[in-house]
């Protein structure tokens, strides 16, 4: 009995370290993990439990899910809530293919070939990212307007003008970030198919871009995902309540405090996020390793 309570003692000592070890290198993340997920989905599940609501209000909500009815969503049917989805499924879908189709252009020229004013070129698409994009909406406003009386399909009230909008401002960055990632592969692999007889739009088409597939899967996603979510380029250059997309047109639910339609408006939202997240979820193998390897290589 002498020697068992010291070796007792001792472990009881031994296994209290362990645990203050754990808790001070491993066991603190779980708590604050906990914490950023509370953060994070609680206005997710607000939002939801509102859209099931029939009162269609925020003000009265006390307890989640307290009432669950489908009658905001029907609601939806009476209004113009799926013009404006296909409208902004179009915009979206159009822009990210033109980003990723001009970006890689772009990116593979500056990468692969060398020619006069290669660097200036890129200085200056670097200089005016600098500058935010409020800067430019009295100008591609009035730029609009001159073009209209132009090619009207090219005005104001046009989706195909607010596409071009959006092209042209995220050019820039969609180029610089694919220019990394195309540095990322040898020239050597151009030189061995120029001389099996490729030309540059074999090599481009049939070799380089099956490469870099994560960056065009990350800039695609990022160019649908901000033209989705847009609110005053498309408030600016959409005019009529048709040619509306889901942020402006729903917007007009709650824009006057005495007679905003939150119900409505939040089970808009919950069918609004659909789309951007399936995209997340097919596109998710690829959105790590393009936004990596595009910056710490080139």
């Amino acid at each position: 009995m002498a020697t068992t309570a010291p070796t007792t003692g001792t472990s009881n000592r031994f296994q209290h370290t362990r645990r203050s070890r754990w808790w001070l290198e491993v066991g603190w993340k779980y708590p604050l993990a906990a914490l950023i997920i509370f953060y994070a989905a609680f206005p997710l599940v607000f939002v939801l439990s509102a859209s099931l609501d029939e009162r269609g209000s925020l003000a009265g909500t006390q307890r989640l899910f307290g009432s669950i009815s489908f009658e905001n969503y029907q609601n939806l049917n009476d209004t113009l809530f799926w013009t404006w989805v296909g409208n902004t499924l179009f915009i979206g879908l159009s822009a990210a293919i033109g980003a990723v189709l001009m970006g890689a252009a772009a990116a593979y020229a500056f990468s692969r070939f060398r020619f006069q004013g290669r660097r200036s070129s890129l200085t200056g698409l670097l200089i005016l990212q600098m500058f935010p994009q409020t800067v430019a909406f009295v100008a591609v406003f009035l730029l609009l307007i001159s073009l209209g009386e132009v090619i009207p399909a090219l005005g104001i009230n046009s989706k195909i003008a607010l596409i071009c909008v959006y092209l042209g401002t995220a050019l820039g960055s969609n180029t610089f970030l694919m220019y990394g990632f195309f540095n990322s592969i040898p020239q050597e692999m151009d030189e061995a198919a120029k001389i099996d007889g490729a030309s540059h739009s074999q090599i481009f088409w049939g070799m380089i871009m099956p490469l870099v597939r994560p960056v065009l899967a990350v800039v695609g996603l990022l160019a649908f995902v901000s033209a989705f979510g847009d609110f005053i380029l498309a408030r600016i250059i959409l005019v009529s309540s048709e040619n509306w997309t889901l942020a402006v047109g729903m917007y007009q639910w709650v824009s006057d405090q005495l007679t905003a339609r939150w119900g409505i408006f939040s089970a808009g939202t919950v069918i609004a996020a659909l789309p951007v997240l399936v995209l997340f979820l097919a596109l998710q193998r690829y959105i790590v390793g393009g936004l990596t390897a595009g910056s710490v290589k080139g």
